[in-house]
């Protein structure tokens, strides 16, 4: 206990001492005693107590001990048996030092007694020494004074002063307080005189406003918050109050005293809300009223009736503003909340309620909504919100929480009936009165019970309810037998019975079945979900072939052929009927009766239909038959067929056009449309009304028929590429052929059925590969169509590869084309250049005005005045304009891309009066004055007239002319201001003289003959000469100099330049030169000292010394890539931005578990096994940001990392300088409060352009925005519009373990006064016995003491993770968000300040026409910023780019079927909250959250669009297994979309045409990924079946392929030998790479566009989409079959780190190197048996895309590994590999740790019954290798029996058996060494020995062993594989070591195969460089290599 004792000795000695660094106003984070409270004490005092002892320590250690003293009583009497987690330690820690070293810091010992009167001493000196009242009072002179920027900083250090001495007094009263009670009153009364009583309580009233509040201090009055003074506030706050109608509280039950009673204290009383819930919602709801109330522009009141000043007087005491704002609410409340505020919010936010009702068909709780009162309707949407607000996981359930709401409404009417307010009973338990106990708890026990019952993932979705199942229980009236209060016997609340973990046993016991719907796992949901998509391209395929066997004749045989079609529909539409029946299984119990009847009323329908449709077809056949041409039955059927078609055309039609939709909607009531509009679709809660605007749905029914259209036409009647399918299948089925090179089982008398079949069976695949491909084709990456180029698939000729590839085409063409055009209307880039950016300036402010901001009313007053005032409206738009670019350039240089001559040369003037012309920023005027002087000079010798020579300078350049303009004003201005002469103006009226004879010399075109140009140098050096001594400080030298320089400008003027006539002005110039000869000319200089007069100085001299051209300014491609974005969207089309005040609010929020919140320097500094440190790697990719940061921190550039450690604080700026690089929590924070930084500088600009006394300046006035950050009034409106949280779900645990995340949490907190911080904290105490712990959700926000201060602690009905983690963690959270919208950012987004000027216009689009409805999620752009880190970043980035630009466009509009897919959107909110929040969060099934908050959305009637005038920052995994495990959790989580019900409902509930375009944007291109993948084995696996099966007399091992060639020959079948020859096909990738094409065109110019395409094919980025088309396969394909998905955490951090093989392998071992070496195999089969006369070059033409695919699965992730290729690292590299896998592992062990833990975890996926029945089926197909190869080998001759089969499985056993041997136990060979070695040799001998003498002796040949090990490799993997399938009955047998030995093996054998060409790459040294530069650019490329060769004492050199 000792050491524990001085360890927390150090530690609170280290808090009580500590002082945080810098100078800045807020305290860094604690990291002390006070920061380590446990929370499991629960008591905020204690927090506040040890932070005063820490703030008093060294004014008075003794105070400081007895505080700490008291902290440590309330902690003992908190939890005296510390049973709290880390109570124990705490309370021991806190003693120690209390007795040890506190205790010594006087004298002798410590009379206790004497304690209470030490504080109350103390309590008067610090009061007096802080002198309370004098900072009281200067705050408030401050205020009063209006608060000019350059007091706002003064008042920000006072205020906080101020907050911290009160916040020091309060505790110390307190405390005070706490201890007097401990002695007898007339002690106490002697101990504290009422006097200092007195004074206690006023100081406390002043520090009410350092309570923690969120956004409004609604609990206490604030001296610094604004927000309260704002009138929607008033009105909002006021409108809350008790009214009348309103039973009164008892006594007993009182509000805080700084506000009276309102509603929501009236309904805590009721139901027993907790105490933060109703804070928490009192605020949100007062923020809705009042930003709604500020919508309705009700003007304020011109004259109040009391000021604001006079205000905060009153709140000095909160005793009298309570009294005052009781007596008088009418003078506190200026405003009054409009009923339309109210009304809106009302309806917004129960609207969810209301359709609930109206869909079950009962009343609400209102009887009439035109007769609820404003009153009532708040006091519903209060209920309403404090019921979402205490619900916690039961919020996924909006429709239970109407049910709740319905009820409570219920009982609280009753109360407001019976006037008597009394707990109601549906929260009453005993004695207590808890909402969250007898409501809530009941319903998260049985949800959190059946969420334990899914295993964690593993159990089947049909055995447990997810939150889906819970909430469509209340879609029924039969939810109300339910009852109110809970009905807990009610099988709803049927807890179930534990699975067995017996994974081929099914868990037993009762338990409640799902609702409406059963997550089967199977791949029938494809077909189940859009049957009518296989119908269609069934049916059509059908249609097609029946034609071109017809050759294309169109007549009476060829149509009643093609009506065939109609049995085929009718019979998939059963089979859709027969999957309705057995999907539904598992939820009959508890769906709704009127729907199972559905199903088989379906059912028995379409059975019937389909006997029936086929008794006439087939009837009409037979009559046909018999020559009967009028048969009555082919009419009826023909009429049949009619009716059918006609009726479900009428029902589609009613469905999905709004016109006549109304109109169905009217006819429900008869009973025949009502019937079949039921049977046509099922009526679901959602899905109704899915439906668009009839415009809408043309263009998107266009685009398909364009699409489909084109893709026939094409196909067939251009091409007719099936035609040369049907001869072939003719002749095949014709075909006898009598020799075969196998015993065949399968063939005889069937017509050679399986050859047609794999004839075929490709032609299918593809088809439905490129039927399915197309909607995500266009992001198929052009390089994947390589596969296809090549394959002929035995009989595919040219033409028919045409046609499988042609709808893909023509989708990605048309779909490509109309992206490519809707961008270049919406302008997308159009500034694409610096160039263009210099060109266009001169028009940016203008459209800023009309766009981005509020116009001044002087602006329009301006612009109507006519055409002569186009400089004076340029010049206000510009003064308005400079501001914000100004502002946008300093934060680019904040970030380091710009350096401080850029800074200069960017920044914008103000563009004051001064001047009667436009200033523009340097970088558009630099060296324009000297190429105009040239220009000048030359006139003089070429003669040119004066237009003419204004012509030349303002022709090719306008900014010439305007840096001339300037520069000869601007001197005027610098003149006429500096010379003073002591009066007598001599100086001005030099000035003036000169300027007007040269004005009228200008106006009498005399220019070039009154002033001699050619001197102009000498003018412009001596300007220049002044210019340069009157930008530094006044001296005397200085000052003469000045005179000087003026003096001889006066020469030169006088004499060498002008020389025009001075008789006219005679007595001016005699005055000057008497003067001038007297020498007191000029001696009076006016010093420029003003700000504005110092900026024209320097920014003159700039202009006249700049010589070089900054055309490249900025340099950094970022800083120009953000400038062209914002100015070129300046020009887009978006909304109008509305005032601050009226626009919409908003949230940001960010969910974030335990990624990286800011780099340490331990981590920036970590070396890899190169020696190459993160922070190398940053400074060599980013090499001019890290000047331009070393810049910044005052350090030259040649600076190391190392020498910065002498500057805390410069190390500070280095560790944000590398995180602001990464995908870290900084820089999303830093990129989000940008918003904030933007809507303060627009809050203040547009309060000073309306001449807001408060704001500090007028009008009329320049803007002078430096202070703008601290102005209070921009700082409130900004706070009330925005909200920023955090959702760090374990931030609590990371506090308590002192995880330095928690302390980088905490400092952000500090650098960031709006950021809010949410997460979950759990308690654990000691409850009979037990550890019982409970869970909070809390929100923190930094306070002044350099320590989160917790704001609200909502207790949870349990552990809030239940469901998948990030939904969880964003559900608990949501409750503290704010406003109309929430944008949802993930932690490795960014923002830039520029975009966040534009979030008011985007907000805007919620109100805009998009459609049929308003949007309910607005799509934003991202822009993805870790393009540049490596080429594998480039290739993630592009392809993000061309998805999230050109595919979003045309996905919203017009197909109108985009989702949300994790981009930062922006939602709804409260149509949101009110309908199940931003995701969902079942466990597995909503893996891929992000994209069912679309899916719910859609199905709710919401509305998604898609905005690209705005982006945001998005990093992407820039290592490829980052993205491996991206890109498999994504498929995976597509794999359980498939089975999800929303997939469901969208494909059903969707018209034909939309439902085209969802499928092919989700679930479909993963299926056509996996389909392209099946249709490369489709093509090997049916060459080698055709090489294997036929055998020619001529050639013996000669395939079908020669025998058909032949029978071609003679018979002259063109088409057959057509399809036989092997064709390259011309390579069409392009088409599919047409959508990344067109968007790098778009944005980046053709020719740009072009090099970066073509750049990428150098780095080999067909490897790696190739190698990725390989990941999506196997996880979407394994999820669907096995499950297994589940949430990865990628890293994202900087990969530059060597990937050892031993992770590669165990990564993608499965994935891909097992498929990529089984496609191998087939190759080496087939090049040993298969290819013809044709040669070498037919085998390749036809194989090479297959070896190409082979090639990139198995050796990519090496290619791609940062020193892959080096030798010391592969030599490791093996090392390590043969440890793991010869490493037997056991309990506990790791997978990568050893081999054998590792196999378990990839065999742990495979635990339902079908998977392992699928997986056997699939492993099947490798014994076709052993069957095969027998027969040709030269031993077997002539033989085709089945002995030759089964004699091959006894050689097979025999080599099973001598494996066996060679790997018996050695646990068992120890006594039986001898022996066993013995049997081994024997064994081997006698091997060697049989064959031997079988080659000898027999026909065996040695090509004949090779043939053999070909044959059984496949087969051993076979069995091995199914094994592996049923590997518990595999256990059973007692097989399972044997099994795993032979695993074993074949891993070696495959890591060795891998390996060696690798290892043979690593030999030269060349492949590693190349692979470097591959990989990373130059720079760091050259940086690696110097890098190694400096690291001499790198340990891996030694190797």
């Amino acid at each position: 206990m000792s050491r524990v004792e001085d360890l927390w000795e150090r530690l609170v000695r280290a808090a009580l001492r500590g002082r945080a660094p810098g100078g800045g106003l807020y305290r860094q984070p604690e990291t002390g005693l006070a920061a380590n409270v446990p929370s499991s004490l629960g008591n905020k005092d204690i927090d506040d107590i040890l932070r005063a002892a820490d703030e008093i320590q060294d004014d008075d250690p003794n105070i400081a001990r007895i505080l700490c003293e008291h902290a440590y009583s309330l902690a003992q009497n908190l939890d005296p048996n510390s049973e709290g987690r880390g109570v124990l330690q705490f309370k021991t820690g806190l003693m120690s030092v209390i007795k040890q070293k506190l205790a010594k810091k006087e004298a002798g010992g410590i009379d206790r007694t004497q304690d209470i009167a030490r504080l109350r001493e103390f309590y008067k000196l610090y009061r007096q020494k802080n002198n309370v009242d004098r900072l009281r009072d200067e705050e408030m002179e401050l205020r009063q004074s209006g608060v000019f920027s350059g007091n706002l900083g003064e008042l920000e250090r006072k205020t906080v002063k101020r907050k911290r001495v009160l916040a020091t007094l309060r505790v110390i009263g307190n405390v005070l307080g706490q201890l007097t009670k401990d002695v007898s009153a007339e002690e106490a009364q002697s101990l504290i005189p009422e006097e200092l009583k007195r004074v206690i309580e006023s100081d406390a009233a002043m520090a009410e406003d350092t309570l923690p509040y969120n956004i409004i201090p609604l609990d206490a009055p604030s001296l610094t918050n604004r927000i309260a003074s704002f009138p929607e506030v008033q009105a909002a706050v006021s409108s809350l109050k008790y009214f009348r109608g309103l039973p009164k509280l008892p006594g007993t039950f009182a509000p805080p005293p700084s506000r009276s009673l309102d509603i929501f204290d009236f309904l805590q009383y009721t139901f027993g809300f907790q105490k933060d819930n109703v804070s928490n919602q009192r605020e949100q709801v007062v923020h809705l009223l009042a930003n709604e109330q500020s919508r309705l522009r009700i003007p304020e009141d011109p004259e109040p009736k009391i000021s604001y000043v006079n205000r905060l007087a009153c709140l000095v005491n909160a005793l009298e503003y309570q009294r005052a704002s009781i007596l008088a609410p009418d003078v506190f409340c200026v405003s009054i909340l409009d009923e339309a505020a109210a009304q809106r919010v009302f309806l917004k936010s129960l609207d969810n309620y209301i359709k609930w009702c109206n869909y079950l068909g009962i009343l609400p709780v209102w009887s009439n909504l035109e007769a609820v009162s404003k009153e009532k309707m708040l006091l519903f949407v209060s209920l309403y919100f404090l019921i979402w607000g205490e619900a916690a996981n039961v919020r996924f359930l909006p429709e239970c929480l109407c049910y709740i709401f319905h009820n409570m409404g219920k009982e609280l009417e009753e109360v407001l009936r019976q006037q008597v307010v009394q707990p109601a009973k549906s929260c009453i338990s005993g004695s207590d009165v808890s909402f969250l106990d007898q409501v809530i708890q009941p319903l998260y026990e049985v949800i959190s019970a059946e969420a334990v019952n899914n295993d964690n993932g593993r159990a089947p979705h049909s055995a447990w309810r997810n939150y889906d199942d819970f909430n469509e229980f209340f879609w029924s009236l039969s939810c109300f037998d339910l009852r109110w209060p809970w009905n807990l016997t009610s099988k709803f609340f049927l807890k179930p019975a534990r699975r067995s973990k017996n994974v081929l046993k099914s868990g037993g016991g009762k338990r409640c079945g799902k609702t409406s719907f059963v997550e089967h796992r199977t791949f029938l949901h494809l077909y189940h979900s859009f049957h009518r998509l296989w119908i269609f391209l069934f049916v059509m395929f059908q249609g097609l072939t029946i034609i071109a066997f017809n050759r294309g004749n169109i007549n009476s045989k060829t149509i009643r052929e093609v009506l065939s079609v109609g049995p085929t529909y009718f019979v998939m539409k059963f089979f859709e009927s027969i999957l309705d029946i057995v999907m539904m299984y598992g939820a009959y119990a508890t769906s709704r009766h009127l729907a199972v009847t559905r199903i088989f009323l379906r059912f028995l329908s379409y059975a019937l239909l389909s006997v029936f449709i086929c008794f006439l077809y087939v009837k009409a056949l037979e009559d046909k038959s018999n020559n009967n041409n009028t048969s009555v039955v082919y009419k009826l059927y023909v009429i049949v067929l009619l009716i059918f078609a006609g009726a479900k055309f009428f029902l589609s039609v009613l469905l999905h056009i709004p016109a006549c939709h109304r109109v169905s909607d009217r006819c429900n009531s008869w009973p025949l449309v009502g019937w079949m509009k039921w049977m046509h679709q099922e009526h679901y809660y959602v899905g109704r009304g899915m439906y668009e605007r009839a415009s809408d749905f043309l263009k998107y029914m266009i685009f398909w028929l364009v699409v489909l259209g084109c893709k026939f036409s094409f196909a067939y009647f251009l091409l007719a590429s099936i035609n040369p399918l049907a001869e072939p299948t003719r002749f095949l089925v014709n075909l006898r052929i009598d020799q075969y090179s196998w015993h065949d089982i399968v063939s005889k008398n069937n017509h050679n059925a399986f050859t047609v079949l794999s004839l075929w069976a490709p032609v299918v695949a593809v088809i439905f590969i490129l039927h399915f491909n197309d909607g995500f084709g266009s992001y198929l990456p052009s390089q994947l169509l390589i596969l296809f180029k090549t394959f002929d698939y035995v009989v595919l000729c040219f033409l028919l590869q045409i046609y499988l590839m042609d709808l893909q085409v023509f989708y990605t063409i048309v779909s490509a084309i109309l992206g490519f055009l809707m961008g270049a209307r919406d302008r997308l880039g159009e500034i694409r250049s610096l160039d263009a950016v210099q060109q266009l300036f001169e028009k940016f402010p203008a459209a800023f005005m009309n766009t981005l901001h509020i116009p001044p009313p002087q602006r329009e007053s301006v612009q109507s005045s006519g055409s002569g005032q186009v400089v004076e409206k340029k010049k206000t738009d510009a003064a308005q304009f400079a501001p914000f670019w100004n502002e946008i350039i300093r934060n680019l240089r904040e970030e380091d891309y710009i350096d401080d001559l850029e800074l200069e040369l960017l920044q914008m003037p103000k563009n004051s009066r001064s001047l009667a012309l436009v200033q523009w920023p340097l970088f558009l005027l630099a060296s324009k004055i000297f190429l105009a002087k040239d220009i000048a000079v030359e006139s003089k010798e070429t003669k040119d007239s004066q237009e003419e020579l204004w012509e030349r300078i303002s022709r090719d350049d306008d900014y010439m002319k305007y840096a001339v303009e300037e520069c000869f004003y601007s001197i005027k201005f610098i003149l006429t201001e500096i010379l003073d002469d002591e009066g007598n103006n001599e100086g001005k009226k030099w000035v003036a003289r000169i300027y007007e004879d040269i004005q009228e010399s200008i106006a009498k075109r005399n220019i070039l003959v009154d002033l001699q140009l050619d001197k102009l140098p000498l003018v412009i050096q001596k300007v220049t000469a002044l210019l340069g001594i009157l930008k530094k400080d006044q001296t005397p030298d200085l000052e003469a100099g000045a005179v000087k320089a003026i003096l001889d400008l006066y020469d030169v003027m006088r004499m060498d330049v002008l020389s025009f006539n001075m008789r006219d002005n005679y007595d001016t110039w005699n005055m000057l030169a008497k003067a001038r000869t007297e020498g007191r000319l000029f001696q009076k200089l006016k010093w420029p000292k003003e700000a504005e007069l110092k900026a024209q100085v320097s920014r003159l001299y700039s202009l006249l010394t700049i010589k070089d051209s900054a055309a490249n300014i900025p340099k950094n491609l970022e800083a120009r890539r953000r400038l062209q974005f914002f100015t070129n969207s300046l020009f887009m089309e978006m909304p109008v931005a509305k005032p601050v005040r009226e626009m919409l609010s908003f949230s940001v929020f960010t969910p974030y578990y335990s990624e990286i919140v800011l780099y340490s320097m331990q981590e920036l500094l970590k070396k890899n096994e190169d020696g190459i440190t993160t922070l190398f790697y940053l400074q060599k990719i980013y090499p001019d940001e890290w000047k331009n940061f070393l810049a910044r921190i005052g350090r030259d550039e040649t600076t190391s990392e190392l020498e910065l450690g002498d500057n805390p604080n410069h190390i500070l700026e280095l560790r944000f300088w590398a995180s602001y690089r990464g995908q870290t929590l900084a820089r999303t924070v830093r990129g989000m409060m940008y918003y904030r930084k933007a809507l303060m500088l627009q809050a203040y600009l547009e309060r000073m352009s309306a001449g807001d006394v408060e704001a500090g300046i007028v009008g009329n006035e320049t803007a002078d925005v430096q202070g703008f950050e601290l102005s209070p009034e921009a700082r409130a409106q900004a706070d009330l519009k925005f909200t920023y949280v955090v959702t760090c779900q374990i931030y609590g645990k990371q506090k308590e373990d002192q995880k330095p995340e928690a302390a980088d949490i905490a400092m952000l907190m500090q650098r960031n006064e709006a950021l809010r911080v949410a997460f979950i904290d759990e308690v654990e105490s000691l409850k009979e016995g037990r550890v019982h712990t409970e869970y909070f959700s809390k929100l923190v926000k930094g306070d002044i003491n350099g320590k989160d201060k917790e704001i609200y602690s909502i207790k949870l009905p349990g552990n809030p993770k239940i469901g998948e983690g990030k939904p969880e963690n964003q559900n608990h959270a949501v409750v503290f968000t704010r406003g109309n919208a929430v944008q949802t950012i993930d932690m490795n987004q960014d923002n830039y300040f520029e975009e966040a000027l534009k979030m008011r216009n985007l907000l805007e689009e919620l109100n805009c026409d998009h459609g049929l409805r308003s949007p309910t999620i607005l799509g934003v752009r991202e822009h993805v910023f870790t393009g540049s880190v490596s080429s594998l970043a480039s290739f993630m980035s592009n392809q993000e780019s061309s998805f999230v630009t050109l595919g979003q466009r045309v996905l919203a509009n017009p197909l109108k079927v985009r989702m949300h897919y994790g981009h930062p959107d922006v939602f709804d909110r409260v149509f949101h909250i009110t309908r199940g929040g931003i995701s969902k969060a079942s466990r597995v099934i909503n893996i891929s959250e992000d994209i069912f908050s679309g899916f719910n959305t859609t199905l709710r009637q919401g509305n998604v669009t898609h905005h690209e005038y705005i982006q945001v920052g998005k990093g992407r995994d820039v290592g490829l297994n980052q993205i491996a495990v991206f890109e498999g959790k994504v498929a995976g989580g597509n794999g359980e979309q498939v089975l999800s019900r929303d997939v469901y409902r969208l494909g059903q509930l969707f018209d034909f045409f939309r439902m085209l375009s969802f499928y092919f944007t989700t679930v479909g291109y993963y299926l056509c990924t996996m389909l392209t993948v099946l249709t490369v084995y489709a093509f090997l696996y049916g060459r080698v079946y055709l090489v294997f099966k036929f055998q020619m007399p001529v050639m013996a091992l000669s395939g079908v392929g020669e025998a058909v060639q032949t029978r071609a020959d003679i018979l002259g079948n063109k088409a057959l030998t057509a399809a036989l020859n092997a064709q390259f096909l011309f390579q069409i990738g392009i088409f599919t790479a047409l959508p990344m094409i067109l968007c790098f065109i778009l944005e980046q110019g053709f020719l740009r566009a072009m090099v970066s395409f073509v750049t990428m094919q150098f780095q080999l980025s067909t490897v790696y989409f190739t190698f990725s088309l390989g990941t999506r396969t196997h996880y979407f394909g394994r999820t669907i079959l096995h499950g297994g998905a589940r949430y990865q955490a990628t890293g994202r951090g900087f990969v530059v780190r060597h990937i050892k093989f031993s992770e590669n392998y165990r990564l993608y071992s499965r994935s891909h190197f097992v498929k990529g070496l089984e496609i191998v195999l087939l190759l080496v089969v087939y090049l040993s048996y298969g290819y013809n006369e044709g040669g070498a070059l037919s085998y390749i033409l036809l194989t090479v895309s297959s070896w190409f695919l082979a090639i990139s699965w198995l050796f990519a992730p090496y290619l791609f590994n940062p020193s892959g290729f080096e030798w010391q690292k592969t030599v490791e590299d093996f090392r390590d590999w043969t440890n793991w896998l010869l490493y037997r592992g056991g309990i506990g062990v790791k997978g990568q740790e050893s081999w054998e833990a590792w196999w378990d975890e990839e065999l742990s996926h495979m635990r339902n019954f079908s998977g392992r029945v699928m997986e056997t089926i699939l492993s099947l197909r490798f014994f076709i290798f052993q069957y095969g190869i027998v027969y040709k080998l030269n031993v077997q001759g002539d033989d085709r029996s089945l002995t030759v089969y089964g004699f091959s499985w006894i050689v097979f056993a025999v080599l099973i058996v001598l494996f066996k041997v060679f790997t018996f136990s050695q646990k068992i060979s120890v006594n039986f060494q001898l022996v066993l070695r013995f049997v081994q040799g024997l064994a081997f001998l006698l091997a060697v020995a049989g064959v031997s003498v079988a080659v000898a002796m027999t026909s065996l040949s040695i090509s004949d062993i090779f043939a053999c090990i070909l044959a059984f490799l496949p087969t051993g993997w076979g069995i091995l594989s199914i094994a592996c399938a049923w590997k518990p009955v595999v256990k059973k047998m007692g097989l399972w070591k044997s099994t795993r030995s032979i695993a074993r093996l074949y891993d070696a054998t495959m890591g060795i195969l891998i390996f060696i060409p690798i290892a043979l790459s690593s030999w030269f040294p060349f492949a590693s460089t190349f692979q470097t530069r591959l990989m990373f650019n130059q720079a760091f490329s050259r940086g690696l290599e110097i890098s190694l060769i400096l690291a001499g004492n790198n340990p891996n050199t030694g190797i």
